[in-house]
């Protein structure tokens, strides 16, 4: 069974992505990842390495998120 991709929306700093995924920018090209299946992204907008974390939201960045229920999809 293939591992499935976690996010977790960790408090004051980045998203923790970690099992098999893939990220492109906005044209369609693949990061090289260098074999990773863990990461973290930026939340900040700090970064000078966006979209992942160098740790810059120590600066002050503060936001906490909770699971929720989203409302159903529009149609």
């Amino acid at each position: 069974m293939e591992e499935p991709t976690i996010i977790v929306c960790n408090p004051n700093g980045p998203l923790r992505v970690t099992g098999n995924f893939v990220i492109r920018d906005s044209q369609g090209k693949d990061f090289d990842l260098s074999g990773r299946t863990a990461i973290s992204l930026c939340r900040c907008g700090m970064s000078q390495n966006k979209p992942f974390c160098d740790g810059s939201h120590k600066n002050g960045f503060n936001s906490v998120i909770e699971a929720r229920t989203l409302p159903p999809p529009a149609k």
